[in-house]
């Protein structure tokens, strides 16, 4: 499994350990919606932070 980590469009380097640690949580997520097969070949997830007024 590849994950790549960006913020503010700068990379975040990660090693093979967290990499699988953030892989698998994600995962695991995803997996248990109803709707998603486990046969996937890509998750994507884009965070955005809300402006505090």
């Amino acid at each position: 499994m590849k994950i790549e980590l960006m913020v503010d469009g700068r990379k975040i380097p990660m090693n093979e350990f967290v990499q699988k640690i953030v892989g698998n949580v994600i995962k695991a997520m995803v997996e248990t919606l109803h709707t998603i097969n486990n046969d996937w070949k890509e998750i994507s997830i884009h965070v955005e932070q809300e402006e505090s007024n």
